[in-house]
């Protein structure tokens, strides 16, 4: 048989290939671990962001009891001067994105409903808002100025702000409408040389989240009084400096125990209140004064970025802001008083991201810009800080991701990730032009949506522009 058999040709080899992984397509990964990757959700947010534009001006031309109300009052007498004392200090959303309350220098405490705000920006340009709709709005006399509020995490009904002119933490309840504060905490009066008592304003406030009635907040000479409101109104200790060091911004970790102040000298310090050893380290003595774990100064940190240290001459700086990243606590942004803001990783103590503009002074800006206390903020849920510009209208949307991908990591290299071909849109900055000069951002905790506070007290909605759904149809008919 095997004779009659046809020998088979042989097959030619198989060229052989390479076999490339392909990338899964990011929206199965959503459909089958039910949740956004981190970079996925960066990239969103990062679109998302360059998709803003102001699309809501609310002037602070309120009144009260059939008058102006007295920012009102400063708006009409200073004019275009109104920033050297007028102007919003503080805002702030509630944890559920429900109301925002802001204070302004000139003496106003606002509350508004968000939803009303954001129903009032779709109304034609020009239409006048209903004082009636807002939650609260208390007017205190001349010389009473506020230059921050805060809401109680355990109470939503409580806002505490605080003054550098004075020496007290004023609590409110938004329930009850009225102007005196539900309660009021002391600092302790100490003498000087000459046998006066001394008293120093409070410059910002912290409340802790986990149910415990402690309340933070650093005077201008460099100390932090820990109130605990059970105890009463005094202060239960008071974390020193050990240096004549004004204290411009205080944050709570979020484990309620690391504490972080930051102010003229361009130093962070740091406390732990478990002392190194236990949670009643810090309650042996109520008349002593505790020293920072650490004091960390950035000016050295920044003198080792080389690219930086070659084109800048870098000095100490006064910090205006510092905030904790709520989606990578590691991160501890800071903005500085000439405009920088910049991250410090607590893990490591170093820099490691920095975003520099150009100095007001290139564009002929007025210098009364500088005695702006700017307060940046963090969107949410992504890695990127929101911080009011020194030099124009507007606010910088800064990507702050923690990852050397970010334009404003140190180590970012620019050439190999346009070799990647990525989207520049979706890793780079973005700057926003606003109709006037911010002093503060409060980024909404559900959807992300910016209220900017102003020097002329003007509250400005930052969001995605409103589309009519009318004329999307008859533009497709046609």
């Amino acid at each position: 048989m095997e004779k009659f058999l046809v020998p088979r040709e042989p097959s030619p080899p198989k060229p052989t290939t390479v076999k490339r992984r392909r990338r899964p397509w990011k929206r199965s990964l959503i459909e089958l671990n039910g949740r956004l990757e981190s970079h996925y959700r960066h990239e969103l947010y990062t679109l998302l962001a360059h998709s803003y534009s102001e699309i809501g001006k609310f002037p602070h031309l309120y009144h009260l009891n059939e008058g102006p109300c007295h920012t009102h009052i400063s708006e009409i007498l200073h004019g275009i001067d109104s920033s050297s004392t007028g102007g919003v200090a503080g805002l702030e959303f509630d944890s559920q994105g429900i109301y925002i309350v802001s204070v302004t220098r000139s003496g106003c405490l606002t509350v508004h409903d968000f939803d009303s705000l954001y129903c009032h920006s779709k109304l034609p340009p020009g239409s006048v808002e209903d004082e009636s709709k807002h939650v609260v709005h208390l007017s205190f006399p001349p010389g009473r100025e506020f230059n921050v509020a805060r809401w109680n995490p355990t109470n939503q009904n409580e806002v505490a702000c605080t003054s550098r002119k004075r020496d007290k933490v004023s609590i409110f309840d938004i329930s009850y409408m009225s102007p005196k504060p539900t309660e009021e905490l002391q600092t302790r009066q100490k003498l000087s040389i000459i046998g006066r008592k001394t008293s120093s304003g409070l410059s910002d406030v912290a409340i802790t989240s986990n149910g415990d009635s402690r309340i933070f907040s650093p005077d201008t000479l460099g100390t932090v009084h820990v109130w605990d409101r059970r105890a009463g109104v005094s202060p239960c200790i008071e974390l020193s400096t050990n240096r004549y060091d004004s204290l411009k911004s205080i944050q709570i970790h979020v484990d309620n125990q690391t504490i972080f102040g930051a102010g003229k000298e361009g130093i962070i310090h740091i406390w732990d209140l478990r002392g190194g050893t236990n949670s009643t380290a810090f309650q042996s003595r109520k008349d002593m004064s505790h020293l920072p774990l650490a004091s960390l100064h950035l000016a050295p940190m920044l003198q080792k970025i080389a690219s930086l240290k070659a084109q800048s001459e870098i000095v100490p700086k006064e910090i205006h802001s510092i905030n904790v990243n709520p989606s990578a606590p590691h991160q501890l942004a800071f903005h500085l008083d000439d405009g920088w803001s910049g991250v410090l990783d607590i893990y490591k103590s170093e820099v490691t991201h920095v975003h520099c503009p150009p100095p007001a002074w290139l564009d002929g800006s007025n210098s009364s810009a500088d005695l702006i206390l700017r307060k940046p903020t963090w969107l949410p849920t992504s890695s990127i800080y929101v911080a009011g510009s020194m030099s124009e209208k507007g606010i910088h949307f800064l990507d702050f991701h923690p990852s050397s991908r970010s334009p404003c990591h140190v180590d970012y290299d620019e050439d190999s990730q346009r070799d990647e071909k990525r989207d520049k849109c979706n890793h780079s900055n973005k700057f926003v032009s606003l109709s006037e000069s911010v002093t503060g951002c409060a980024a909404h905790p559900l959807n992300s949506m910016i209220v900017a506070g102003t020097q002329k007290s003007s509250l400005l909605l930052i969001a995605q522009r409103h589309c009519s759904s009318t004329s999307e149809t008859v533009e497709g008919e046609l």
